[in-house]
């Protein structure tokens, strides 16, 4: 049963994240990058320089922008940064790494977008919160005749919180950390709906869902609260072990870039197959990448409305820093870490999976004892994907607000049956959960890029009106 349940998954997402779709993705994102005349390499400095910087009282919004930027990070910087990175470098290849470069560096361009347009054209609710985000700017910038879009957009957005990147891929990935270190040969393990878990996932499960729902019930202020204080330590924790890994094999960073270079291309395969390799890695790379950075889904953008800033433009700067710091670093490190220390062609070998091919590089390749190293790893991705979890229930809330015309009723039932689904999401097998995942991120993503698109014009005028204004 699971095996046809898994089979019919695949199709499904072969069919999404077909050629279509990615080209749709890479289209947008150069295209808007041309729009804007490569704005996201020349106000990359800019952008970091607004970061700390708090817009004067009085200005709309509820939180800082650092805080809608953390708030966003805390929902991207998860398991795709850790699991992601390693499943799609198993599946395509190194090069899969260079395609999650490239899907990133148009992505800025497309995240500065869609995160003016949320600023832009959001709107204050009946209680007095901020709200805003593709559904506001679809129906709002596009009109009223296209709120069927917007719908569509937040129904997908619901799924992806409830199905995907929210739950089941960031409570498995930590439960399969937790397992692995404390209980690898799985000797304390117990049968449940007719599989074998050994008792640290269930452990570790309960008590993830007890820890989500104390700070899911306290709101946006609590979930960017935690976010600050989480986000930035664990990215420089994890950055840290990373690069020691990097410096300890620096000799061999050029091969690794040959090969990351050569295995995109597919140069690296079998005559005749070389076509076959690179479709693989493009494909593998980039809905990785999109799953970690979420550029072009339209999930940021429904933090950045929050932010208290005036003008769009700005906390476009702000939030594009997202997809830089995301992929272009955390996500780097972590497919570089891989490379180096051979863990992609040992996963291969040895039929090894997700975490356990990013855990086996820190074994390699920090100058620590396996377990020290085991360690450091799980508490990354046990931090990491405990943030996603909350900020994806506060997207998917937002998104739930607006299909059923800001009725709180609803999205104050509908957390409850988000905790659910962390309790259940250790009991669901890998290839399932990142499949699950990957649908419902490229069905997402349609309604956003399509509103892009229609808006770029907007994007521009907004742009050029805000660096004019500082020219004056």
């Amino acid at each position: 049963m699971f095996t046809t349940i898994n089979n019919i998954l695949v199709a499904i997402d072969d069919f999404v994240w077909g050629v279509p779709l990615i080209v749709l993705i890479l289209a947008t994102g150069i295209f808007l990058t041309v729009r804007l005349k490569g704005l996201q390499f020349s106000k990359l400095g800019l952008a970091f320089r607004y970061m700390f910087k708090n817009e004067k009282s009085g200005s709309d919004g509820e939180v800082s922008s650092f805080a809608a930027l953390c708030t966003a990070l805390s929902a991207t910087i998860g398991t795709g940064n850790i699991v992601g990175v390693a499943t799609a470098v198993v599946a395509g290849g190194a090069g899969a790494l260079f395609w999650m470069w490239m899907a990133a560096l148009v992505g800025i361009a497309t995240k500065y977008s869609e995160c003016l347009l949320a600023v832009k054209y959001r709107t204050i609710a009946e209680d007095g919160h901020i709200v805003g985000g593709p559904f506001y700017y679809i129906e709002k910038g596009m009109g009223i005749k296209w709120k069927w879009l917007a719908k569509v957009f937040a129904f997908f957005g619901v799924g992806v919180g409830l199905f995907g990147i929210g739950t089941f891929t960031q409570i498995n990935g930590i439960t399969s950390a937790v397992n692995n270190f404390f209980d690898p040969d799985n000797a304390w393990s117990v049968s449940l709906f007719g599989r074998d878990y050994s008792w640290t996932v269930i452990i570790a499960g309960l008590l993830l869902t007890v820890f989500v729902a104390l700070v899911i019930i306290g709101g946006l202020k609590r979930i960017s609260t935690v976010a600050q204080i989480i986000v930035p330590f664990m990215a420089v924790l994890y950055v840290i072990a990373s690069l020691i890994i990097i410096i300890t094999h620096i000799t061999a960073v050029p091969a690794a870039l040959a090969e990351i270079v050569q295995s995109a291309f597919g140069l690296r395969a079998m005559a005749g197959g070389a076509l076959g390799a690179m479709i693989i890695a493009m494909q593998k790379g980039i809905a990785r990448g999109i799953f970690s950075n979420e550029a072009g889904l339209g999930s940021a953008p429904i933090a950045a409305c929050t932010a208290t800033v005036e003008e769009p433009a700005k906390q476009g700067l702000v939030s594009m820093l997202g997809t830089f710091i995301d992929t272009i670093i955390i996500c780097t490190m972590t497919g570089l870490s891989i490379i180096l220390t051979g863990s992609h062609t040992y996963a291969v070998e040895n039929g090894i999976e997700g975490v356990a091919v990013t855990t086996r590089a820190f074994q390699v390749g920090l100058p620590l004892p396996a377990q020290a190293s085991s360690f450091i790893l799980m508490l990354c991705l046990v931090f990491f994907a405990f943030t996603t979890i909350l900020g994806w229930d506060y997207y998917s809330e937002r998104c739930l607000e607006y299909l059923f015309n800001g009725n709180m009723s609803v999205v104050k039932g509908y957390r409850w049956v988000y905790i659910l689904a962390i309790f259940i999401g250790p009991f669901m097998t890998v290839s399932a959960v990142w499949t699950i995942a990957d649908i419902f991120n490229g069905l997402m993503a349609i309604p956003n890029l399509i509103a892009l698109v229609a808006l770029n014009g907007v994007v521009v005028a907004e742009t050029k009106k805000y660096f004019d204004s500082l020219k004056k």
